[in-house]
């Protein structure tokens, strides 16, 4: 004989059926669509301490990345290197594409100067990684559909996206993507904004936060059958080692002390 289980949550009723006879069991929700948790990253700038620790603290889970792996930080190389090996799913940044094609039109004269270093110094197989990458991804995960890009929907590596300004057109983002969640970058200042069963997130910044708090920023991202939930996490790492690598390499000192305040 069998029973069955009647659950109502506020969205949703969910019948489930209790089989005590032998043979094959079914479950809800099935395999594949139950609650997965991945790691969401941003801004890494060549920060190679920053990531090895974010890293380690994401150790078992799925890594995503929204762009910008060079500029700024001495080792823009071992960054691609350690999220490729890592089998990270990423998206391209402006910074990755200044880099490459050499326009620095956009950036201020500190920025400018750190792309043109990247661009001499950064391998052939790094440049044909980051060319390899689309400007957006947008993907299940866990039953539910996410989008990621480094700047917004509209203007995937440039726009800023800040929820003092942009709240707004938030729902708009997620009707646009047929989204639950979307995933952005690019300000180096982590959020979470949600309304409904929509979600739009900053993880901040691994590599160069921009908050006030110098420890690496990013993300644990929890996706539920249709529910998104989003876990701030810093964490510290050796960042006098990455600072006098800045200072070695030749890059501008500002650089260097910024990585201390988290501005």
């Amino acid at each position: 004989m069998g029973c069955s289980i009647i659950c109502f949550t506020n969205a949703l009723t969910i019948v489930l059926f209790v089989d005590t006879r032998p043979g094959p069991r079914f479950f809800w929700p099935p395999e594949g669509t139950r609650g997965v948790k991945v790691a969401v990253l941003s801004d890494v700038h060549g920060n190679l301490e920053a990531l090895g620790a974010v890293l380690g603290e994401a150790e078992g889970l799925d890594v995503y990345c929204l762009g910008d792996f060079v500029d700024y930080g001495a080792q823009p190389n071992e960054v691609i290197e350690a999220l490729r090996d890592r089998g990270a799913k990423s998206v391209v940044g402006n910074h990755d594409v200044a880099a490459l094609d050499g326009d620095t039109s956009g950036f201020n004269a500190r920025a400018a100067m750190s792309s043109v270093w990247t661009a001499k110094h950064i391998t052939q197989e790094s440049a044909a990684y980051l060319r390899g990458l689309p400007q957006e991804l947008s993907l299940d995960i866990g039953g539910t559909r996410a989008y990621f890009a480094h700047g917004s929907p509209d203007d995937r590596l440039w726009e800023y996206v800040d929820p003092r300004t942009h709240s707004n057109l938030f729902g708009y983002y997620l009707g646009r993507v047929k989204a639950r969640a979307i995933g952005l970058g690019h300000t180096h200042v982590p959020y979470a904004w949600k309304e409904g069963d929509g979600m739009v997130f900053n993880p901040g910044s691994v590599g160069q936060p921009r908050d006030g708090d110098w420890r690496a920023g990013f993300a644990l991202v929890s996706f539920d059958g249709g529910r998104v939930e989003v876990e701030e996490r810093r964490v510290k790492y050796d960042v006098e080692g990455a600072a006098r690598k800045i200072l070695d390499a030749g890059l501008p000192e500002y650089f260097s002390r910024r990585l201390r305040t988290g501005t």
